[in-house]
């Protein structure tokens, strides 16, 4: 399996605004914006050379969760493809897509139309989920999501495979003798495992091409390596795997306003030699969030880190 992305460099992408708005990190202006915006910005990181742009998925939201996590959660597969076809270079990542919640074939079907449509840029981001309504409204078993997960995931690997009548036999799901075009542009597409439970973990390093941690701090990122790249080897998987990480709120240059203290701001040097130490961690690509007021300031920080910060992460 060839590395997405060249061994040795730390690539920077980003999950995009607007899309899913969770209290958690939705900035207030995202609440009125809509396509426009969402194609802006994604033009935005094309040109600034960001390695990847991501969409989250969710099917449907309880009340009960609907104050932290609101109900905007666009669709990962209709979300990409429209931006597959307003930028040329920057790969498109679910980040993450619930596939336990639909049957591989229905999965297969519509993310290897975009991978043909997009020419090849699809990155598959996969996780378990965690809103057990959302697997009960849709008949799924969610005290079974892990292992449903991993035998999706393997029917997964058949279903976006070279061949147009791919073949699986498993516990929940077997299909044979079916015939599925247009086949993927990727030989094989890549499959990004995120989650940062022992399970996940585990999942990545048997089943996974890449990591998308769920926010581990940067103390926790080099024992979360280790771990990983132990199960693969007593795995015997000898593939590389690329390790991501989501990095702390940033801010290009001197904030005007009060952007948290958590916040990283200042001069493009400064802010490129605290992120070139997720390299030192073991770290392949980096999640970068920009902290703004509206789009115009959104696509400004895009823009600025992309000329300033991104050639400074890898001297």
């Amino acid at each position: 399996m060839a590395r997405v992305f060249p061994e040795g460099r730390l690539v920077y992408g980003m999950q995009l605004p607007v899309q899913s708005q969770s209290t958690l990190y939705a900035e207030p202006w995202e609440a009125s914006a809509g396509a426009a915006d969402l194609a802006e910005i994604a033009r935005a990181a094309d040109r600034a050379g960001f390695a990847y742009l991501a969409s989250c998925d969710h099917v449907a939201i309880p009340r009960r969760l609907a104050g932290p996590m609101s109900t905007v959660w666009y669709d990962p597969v209709a979300t990409l493809s429209f931006l597959a076809a307003i930028t040329e270079h920057v790969r498109l990542l679910s980040h993450v897509a619930i596939v336990g919640l639909r049957h591989p074939l229905i999965s297969a079907k519509q993310y290897a139309t975009l991978d043909h449509l997009s020419g090849g840029r699809l990155i598959l981001g996969v996780g378990a989920g965690h809103v057990q309504e959302e697997f009960e409204a849709l008949g799924v078993d969610f005290a079974r999501r892990g292992p449903l997960l991993d035998e999706t995931l393997d029917a997964l690997r058949a279903a976006l495979g070279p061949e147009e009548y791919p073949e699986f036999e498993g516990a929940a799901f077997a299909f044979k003798d079916l015939g599925q075009l247009p086949r993927p542009a990727q030989e094989r597409i890549p499959v990004w495992v995120g989650g940062s439970s022992p399970a996940a973990v585990r999942r990545a390093a048997v089943r996974g091409d890449g990591w998308l941690p769920q926010g581990d701090p940067r103390d926790k990122l080099p024992a979360q390596v280790a771990r990983i790249r132990e199960l693969r080897a007593a795995a015997g998987v000898a593939d590389p795997i690329e390790m991501g990480a989501i990095t702390e709120a940033l801010y290009v240059g001197e904030p005007g306003w009060d952007t948290g203290r958590r916040t990283l701001t200042g001069k493009a040097e400064a802010l490129a030699e605290s992120l070139r130490a997720y390299k030192a961690l073991g770290i392949d690509q980096i999640q970068v969030r920009f902290r703004s007021r509206d789009r115009a300031e959104l696509i400004d920080q895009i823009s600025a880190f992309g000329a300033e910060v991104g050639p400074l992460l890898n001297d």
